[in-house]
């Protein structure tokens, strides 16, 4: 393992190289999702002994509100960006990937996370609401419900029917949030759907029960289903009406991604599985298995929120989107073969720039009906 004390100790080591361990070290760090290695959970799942559920008329069960200050409304400090939701035309509905990964304190309900837990809640607000739904707020006014989001257990244990139960009452506070979000802030506004990993699951589970077919379809700009968790690629018939977009700038449509190592290929990857999913290169916003140099990277964000231009290329690969070694200094250091928990950040500004566009198709889209 490498460590700075070896570089502390030589009077030889310069200053270069000492930033250049620190910022390899912030990339993987990213890459690892800076947690713990999750926990094996104990107890088997009881209803009754469930967190209570969250009441989303408190504004304090919203990761996110536009109408709050909150980790939401951040930009990369020296990149330029403002936060525009006073003036979006648009809202995001953001569901967060799962950051419940930790031990569960004793004789605490192990399966989903307390939305009153004020520590997790804090991860939750420093990573992947500063991170990922950051990359919207140039032109969405961003809604992120806090919910009992399933542990990490839930995603490689074989208990699947234990499992299951879990990801079901996650859902049921996606599907409650996504009611009050209708029912007191949409007015009738165009909706993005953004989400990462777990997020990505309840996403589609949202899509097909909200939107697939129905009134609400009309509303629909775009979906961003990043990196979904479960191992179950999006298919192009994932959903009967809402169809994978072929260009940057179709609205209506959704996109999807899973980042990985160039070469490398994950143990759950079977071509039958893989090769026919929707996979999204999230610099051109197409299918194909062009290559996109990084040049084409606006910028993507590190783990303090440091802003990165052309920090990573893209390909498509049989259902795959590989990455070389992100270009920061030090890079041939870096070893990460997955880089699920930077599917977004790698693109942040990419993606920015392209809900942006999406949202003006509609508009002009609607307007021309």
């Amino acid at each position: 393992m490498l460590c700075t004390h070896n570089y502390l100790k030589n009077p030889k080591m310069n200053k270069v190289k000492i930033q250049n361990f620190f910022m390899v070290t912030i990339i993987s760090l990213l890459a690892a999702g800076c947690s713990k290695q999750p926990v094996r959970l104990q107890s088997r799942y009881l209803a009754d002994d469930a967190p209570g559920a969250p009441d989303y008329a408190n504004p304090m069960y919203w990761a996110a509100l536009p109408t709050v200050k909150d980790a939401a409304d951040s930009v990369p400090l020296r990149s330029g960006l403002k936060d525009e939701q006073a003036s979006a035309k648009a809202d995001l509905f953001f569901i967060h990937p799962t950051i419940y990964t930790q031990q569960p304190e004793l004789g605490a309900f192990e399966w989903n996370a307390d939305v009153n837990d004020a520590a997790l809640n804090q991860r939750v607000d420093q990573s992947t609401i500063l991170n990922q739904a950051t990359a919207f707020n140039g032109s969405c006014k961003i809604y992120a419900p806090r919910y009992r989001q399933a542990h990490y257990y839930s995603f490689v244990t074989q208990h699947r029917d234990e499992a299951q139960k879990a990801m079901d009452l996650a859902y049921s506070d996606i599907k409650a949030a996504f009611d009050y979000y209708l029912k007191n802030f949409q007015h009738d506004r165009p909706i993005v759907i953004a989400s990462h990993s777990q997020g990505t699951a309840h996403a589609k589970r949202l899509l097909k029960e909200f939107f697939d077919g129905k009134k609400l379809q009309q509303k629909l700009v775009f979906a961003y289903l990043a990196g979904d968790i479960t191992g179950v690629p999006a298919q192009p018939d994932e959903f009967k009406n809402i169809k994978p977009a072929q260009t940057p700038y179709e609205s209506g449509g959704f996109a999807s991604w899973h980042t990985y190592a160039r070469g490398f290929f994950p143990d759950k990857y079977t071509p039958n599985r893989f090769a026919s999913c929707v996979c999204t290169n999230p610099l051109t916003w197409r299918l194909d298995e062009d290559y996109a140099p990084r040049t084409l990277n606006k910028g993507g964000v590190g783990l303090k929120f440091t802003f990165m231009p052309q920090l990573a290329d893209a390909q498509v690969h049989k259902g795959l989107l590989w990455i070389n070694k992100p270009y920061v200094k030090g890079r041939m250091l870096l070893r990460n073969k997955v880089w699920h928990t930077a599917d977004i950040n790698l693109f942040w500004q990419s993606i920015r720039e392209n809900v942006a566009l999406r949202i003006e198709s509609y508009i002009q889209r609607e307007q021309n009906k």
